[in-house]
């Protein structure tokens, strides 16, 4: 059974970092594109960043870039998502996504077939 299971998540202040894991079981991490989404309350998903399988190719938000990077452990069967300088407006739900035979990664949310069930990130003061 393929599973993904997201941990890594809390509350943390402004300007503060925190580094999400997006766990595989089931099938091979190295074979699947991963995409990293967020849902804040009575906003659309939103594609924060996503990484190739090679992990030769990344691709992130503008609302992102600069702060948040993507990384993968293959070895660990692990993708993570480093978030430096959080702002309030990053408070979400974060969830990882796989896709298997993509060419490159999207942040398109309707690319992918397996989902976490996702891990609160509260920004709060």
């Amino acid at each position: 059974q393929l599973q993904l299971v997201e941990s890594g998540g809390g509350l943390v202040q402004p300007g503060g970092s925190l580094r999400l894991s997006c766990a595989a079981s089931g099938f091979t991490l190295n074979l699947v594109a991963i995409g990293w989404f967020r849902q804040a309350p009575g906003k659309e998903r939103e594609g924060v960043s996503c990484i190739s399988s090679s992990g030769g190719s990344t691709n992130y938000a503008d609302s992102v870039k600069g702060r948040f990077a993507i990384s993968r452990d293959n070895a660990k069967n692990t993708v993570y998502l480093q978030m430096n300088s959080l702002k309030p407006e990053d408070t979400a739900v974060y969830y990882c996504a796989a896709v298997r035979k993509l060419y490159g990664c999207s942040r398109r949310y309707d690319t992918y077939d397996y989902w976490g069930q996702g891990t609160q990130v509260t920004v709060s003061s």
